[in-house]
Parts: C-alpha cells; structure tokens; sequence
C-alpha cells in the first residue's frame, strides 16, 4: 500500500513535488542518516509490511547489514564534494538484498542537525546493465574518456589527477590512490582523493612487503578485491585506513614484459561486485594508465639526461676557467636548484670539520632556516649519518625518501624535529669531494615535497659531478699554494726599494698581470764604487715557480758579475755561461746599462730586450737600439755596447715588452706609440709622471706583466 510522501522542509517543497513523478527511486535522508523523504517509486521500492520508511534510519532501514557503515562514509564523502555515484547492496522490499545503482547528491541545508540534507537516487541493477541509458553503460562510456585523457597526459601529476579523481568517480568509489614503486622495496603514494588525506603522510611511502591490499598487488601483479569482512584478519597493517570502507579494489600498473611500476586502489563503501565487463574495463583503464606512467616516464628521462649531461657540460667548463673554486662552487650549487633539487650545499674539510662553502634554495628565505639548523645544532664530526660519514668513508648515502620515522631518530629534541621538517626533506643523497685517496668535502643535494625522489641513476649523476668539482677544486688549491709559492719568491728577489744615492733619482712601476701566477719581469739599481751607476731589467718567458726561479737566479748571477766586472760587455758574457752552466731552457732577454756621471756618459748592452730611451734635459727622445741583440744563452756571436751621453737632467726609460706591445700590432707602431706618450712634458714628481705613462701605454687587456724603470741624473744646482 502506497503512502503519502512526507515534506522535508517548506523551503524544499517544489523540489520534493518534481521528484513525487520521478520513475527512479527517491529518498532524501537528513545530516543523521534519517529517510525524511521517500517518492512513490520507493516506497514501492523500498516499502516493508513491517515498518515504514519516512523517520527510519538508512543504515538499518535501506542496506544489507554488511554495509551499513556505507551510509556514514558516503554521506562524510558528499558533505565535503557535493556528490557520489556508487554501487551499493540494498533492500527491497525492506527485506531482499539488490545490488542497485545509486547516486548521492547535497541538497540545502539542514537546519535541524547541521550538515545539508542529501538526495539519494537508486536503480535496480538487476535490469539489463548494456540496455542503452542503464547507468552501467554510462559508467563504462566515461571510463573510456578518462582512458583518452590518460593517452593525452604529459606527465605524472596528470595521470594522478585522472586517476584519483576522474577514475574513482566513474568507478563508483569513495576514495582513489596511486602507489608507484620508487625502489626495489619501497611504494610511494603519488596521490590520494576521497576524504582520506589525512592519511597521506603515514602512507607516504610504505614497504613493498607490507600486508596491504595495494602492496600485495604490486608484489603478485594481480588485482585485489578485499571486502570489509575479511580486511581484519587477512591485511592486518592496514589499520584505521580500512573503517568504513566495504571494499578495496587494487589493480597492478603493468607494462610489457609483465614490469609492475605501482598500483591504483578504490575504495568502496559496499560489498563490490564487480561484472565480467566492468573488470575488463577497469583492467583496460589500468593497463592504459602503466603505458601512460611508463611514457612519461621515459619521456622526463629522456630529458632528465639531456639536462644533466647538458650540466655537467656547462658545470665541466665553469670549473675549469675559474681558479677561484668557492665563487664557482656557488654558482654550480645555484645551477643544480631547482631542475634537480631543491636544495644543494657544498661543504669542504678543514681539519675534519666541514665547513660550508655554497648553499641553494629553491626558496632562498629558507636558507636561514639551514643555516639556524647548523647553528644550534652542529653536526658531531664523529657521527656516523649524514656528511661526516661521508667524509669518512669516501662513499656516497642515498636515501630515496626522507620520513618523519627517520627525521625523529636524527632528531635530539622537538625544535630539532620541527626545524628539518620546515626544510620539507623529503629525499636526500650526498656524494664524496674526491681525488684519489683523499676526500676534500661532501656535495649534499635535497629534495622537498614537490621534488623528485633521487635514485641510482641520480646518484650517479651526482657522483660524477663531485667528482668533476674536486678535481677543480683540488687544481686550485694546488695553483693556489704554488701562485703563494711563486708570489713570495717573486716579492724576495725584487728588491724592496731602489738605492738612494746622491745626483740620482730612481722610480719604478711593476703591474703584475690580472691573474693569479707569478711573472718573469724583474729589474734593479746597483751603486758601484767609483761613483757610476748599473742598471738592468730583464724578462724570463713564462709564468709561475718556474719563471720566478729563473728570475731569482738571473738577478742574483747579474749581481755577482756586476760586482767582479761591471763593464756591459763582461756582464753579459758571464750571463751566457751562467746560462751554459746551468742548462735553463726559459728564454730570458734583459738590458744592462751602466752610467757614469763623472764622463756624462752611458754604456748599453741589449740582449734581445726591447730598446731602452733616453730623453734629454732639452727634450731630445732617441731610442738606443743595438745592430746585435742576441738572446742569452744562445751563444755564438758578439753583442755591441750602446754608447751615449748623459748629462744633468737626463732621463732613461728601460721597460719590458709587456708596456708596449699591443695584440695586431707591429714593434715599429709600438715603439712610435711610446715616443709620443714620452713627449708629455716632465713633471717634477717623477713618480707621478711615470705612472701617467705607464697607464697611456699598456693594454690591460694582454695577460703580461709590466716593469718600467726610470733613472734620472738630478739637474745641476744654480
């Protein structure tokens, strides 16, 4: 007998008259889970002769006692997404399980008990599932959409999204997960819909081995369907997950050659059945969804290699033209955030203790978050984690996925725990600064929630760049302590100061070149006994240790000859025997001049060096250039001795290549350059006067020293 359907509220009055004509059964049900509601259709549906449907309870009154815990679950589900669509078990005639399709929808507000009222909308699904319009039909017509999207995603935060969001709704599931496999033991969860994120962290990732329904689909590569009565005992890790939940269906992503990459779960409220069409449909979408993964999983490889190798490129370059390894080592640990992490630091060892030389934030704000950490709590160099291990052992630590489990056994108290949780450290590797047997520091590379989840293929990546960087860095370090080595020879030989020595003024300019090594220029004034004066610059070829030992011994040998013979020609004869006696292969070139203020006469002697020039009191500029300049060292032939006057007031200029010559251009417009920019007036401060030259003449462009000597007889007094 047909009963009168009973208003739910006067604000809802013409929706209730609309569905009084529906043909599909309809209830409506309050924020509790009461029938307020019921159209003819259900209650022919529906109707007991025992009690009646309007003010009874939908878990006891409408589903089998297997699945009254659906209502609870469904109705928590459509509060917060407005609607579902799922198969559930019901009882027609209050009495007769049916499975039937049902379709929950939120309706206004319940002032009553808070919440809003719910429609609920069944169909008997015992009616012919493939006649066209029947809801099984349409469930499978928009399964093959949501395969047309997985075909046209471009990576794997798609696939998530249309596997737990479009997926669970045309499955009819209250909730979806996608699981992959990121190590030979490990799942981690990609994705998570359904009123279950709350969940996400504990699942994080989780062990292969675990007994779960989605690890034991991933193990055996077969699908899972475990209903409510069975979950307990038969997947005993699966906890608080599982209340409420009626079915869980687990479906392996399988590829070509039975490879398993992960696993899509649904969860049920009901007892799911599952028809011979629906599985073959859900297995195709599974099937479509591991082609889809492995896609774009090969597609992001793909690049992923050609970004790094495209690095380590770039990396390998900067590496090796910058001897200053900590400016370099910053921007290769900028480079590496965020593409590959979204954090990097470089530390190298002093002493045993790391000390950090480059940190990289994906989000720079952050950086003081790292560099508090290490403040208030410094790592113990004799740990046994971490970069100090390392360092130890010369061998790299991968860990794929960072959890909270691990951060609270590094942790030493809650601030500590709070603090590397902040930093959002979700996967980690650290790789040895190594060259040969020795470790100079540890390469450290972060990723967040958002990053990637390092593997073996990105450790060996980070391997190889470490090791790129300590071979820089160690080459520096080298050229470092050889540059001090050379620098601090360089500065002995050079004498302090020039003599001061009555009737004379002297002034010298030297500018090393703008880069780190020591060069060959050197120059001196020697006082002899009778009064005149010797002076010399000279230029060994070459750079580094090298050059400055030569230089050492020429300016030492020069001055050992000048004090047994300082006549020019004696000089440079000796200089060719030094050269004989100990077999150096550098090419040195140098002037030697000697002045006599007694005689107002100059002697010069040239051995290859560019010509010094004289300028006269009266203005007069002659360049003294020589018929013969042979090298020393090289021997068989006799050089000619320059000899000019050298009054009061005149000035000699001798200077090495490095003043005048220009890249493109010849001696002959080099020497004319430097007779013009001589013929600025002299200033009184000879020094200042020098230096004005001196920076007209030189390109600081070239990569060579420049030495400029000037020696002045002071002018006669009035």
């Amino acid at each position: 007998m047909a009963r009168t359907p009973r208003p739910v509220a006067r604000s809802w009055q013409p929706d209730a008259a609309l569905l009084d004509g529906l043909t599909i059964a309809a209830v409506a049900l309050d924020a509790r889970g009461t029938v307020v509601y019921a159209n003819p259709t259900a209650l022919d549906l529906f109707g007991s002769p025992f009690d009646g449907l309007v003010d009874a309870d939908a878990r006891t009154r409408l589903l089998d006692e297997p699945e009254r815990g659906a209502v609870d679950q469904v109705l928590k589900l459509v509060q917060r997404t407005g609607s579902w669509t799922g198969e559930l078990t019901m009882l027609a005639g209050g009495i007769t399980p049916v499975a039937m399709r049902t379709s929950w929808t939120r309706l206004g507000a319940d002032p009553d008990h808070g919440g809003a009222l719910v429609l609920v909308e069944a169909t008997d699904e015992t009616a012919d599932p493939y006649a066209p319009g029947q809801p099984l039909g349409s469930r499978l017509r928009r399964l093959a959409e949501v395969t047309s999207e997985l075909l046209a995603a471009a990576d794997l935060e798609a696939v998530s999204a249309i596997v737990t969001d479009h997926m669970m709704k045309a499955a009819g599931a209250t909730a979806a997960s996608l699981s992959l496999i990121v190590a030979d033991d490990t799942l981690a969860l990609m994705a998570l819909r359904g009123g279950m994120e709350e969940t996400a962290s504990r699942w994080a990732t989780y062990s292969l081995a675990s007994e779960v329904p989605s690890a034991e689909s991933a193990r055996t590569g077969r699908p899972v369907l475990a209903r409510r009565d069975e979950v307990a005992h038969r997947y005993p890790d699966l906890g608080a997950i599982a209340e409420g939940t009626g079915s869980i269906l687990c479906l392996p992503l399988v590829v070509t050659g039975g490879r398993v990459l992960g696993v899509v779960s649904l969860s049920f409220p009901g007892r799911r059945q599952l028809s011979e069409a629906e599985h073959l449909f859900l297995r195709l979408l599974a099937d479509t969804c591991a082609m889809t993964i492995d896609r774009v999983d090969a597609q992001r490889a793909a690049r992923d290699r050609e970004a790094k190798l495209a690095f380590l490129a770039d990396t390998s370059a900067k590496l090796s033209s910058d001897l200053d390894y900590e400016t370099t080592l910053t921007a290769v640990a900028e480079a590496a955030v965020p593409w590959f992490a979204d954090w990097c630091a470089i530390s190298l060892a002093e002493d045993g203790v790391l000390r950090t030389i480059a940190v990289a934030h994906t989000h720079p704000e952050r950086i003081a978050l790292v560099q508090e950490l290490q403040e208030r709590y410094p790592t113990d160099p004799a740990s046994d984690q971490g970069g100090y291990r390392v360092l130890r052992t010369g061998q790299s630590q991968l860990v794929p996925e960072v959890t909270d489990e691990l951060l609270a056994q590094a942790a030493r108290d809650t601030e500590h725990f709070e603090l590397m949780r902040a930093l959002n450290l979700r996967s980690g590797m650290s790789c040895p600064l190594k060259v040969g047997d020795r470790t100079l520091g540890v390469i450290t590379w972060v990723a967040g929630e958002e990053g990637r989840r390092f593997t073996d293929n990105d450790l060996a990546f980070g391997e190889d760049l470490a090791r790129r960087a300590a071979i820089a860095i160690d080459n520096a370090q080298l050229h470092s302590q050889v540059r001090t080595a050379a620098l601090e020879l360089q500065r002995a030989v050079l004498p302090e100061r020039l003599p001061s020595v009555e009737g004379w003024s002297t002034t010298v300019r030297y500018l090393p070149a703008g880069r780190t090594d020591a060069g060959g220029d050197f120059y001196d004034v020697l006082e002899l006994e009778d009064g005149r004066l010797a002076m010399f610059v000279g230029d060994v070829m070459g750079r580094g240790v090298a050059a400055a030992s030569v230089m050492a011994q020429m300016r030492s040998a020069i001055r050992t000859l000048v004090a047994v013979d300082p006549d020019p020609a004696a000089v440079l004869a000796g200089m060719d025997r030094v050269f004989d006696a100990l077999h150096l292969e550098q090419l040195v070139t140098m002037v030697y001049a000697v002045a006599d203020p007694g005689l107002d006469q100059l002697q010069v002697i040239n051995a290859g060096h560019p010509p010094p020039v004289l300028l006269a009191a009266d203005g007069q500029i002659e360049l003294l250039e020589h018929p013969s300049t042979l090298i020393l060292g090289v021997g068989g032939g006799q050089r000619a001795v320059r000899s000019a006057e050298f009054r009061r007031g005149d000035r000699l200029l001798l200077y090495t290549d490095g003043l005048v010559e220009r890249r493109g251009e010849d001696a002959d417009s080099a020497l004319a350059r430097l007779i013009t920019a001589l013929q600025t007036p002299p200033a009184a401060d000879l020094e200042e006067w020098l230096s004005a030259v001196v920076e007209e003449l030189r390109d600081p462009t070239r990569d060579d020293d420049v030495a400029a000597l000037l020696v002045a007889r002071d002018p006669a007094s009035d």
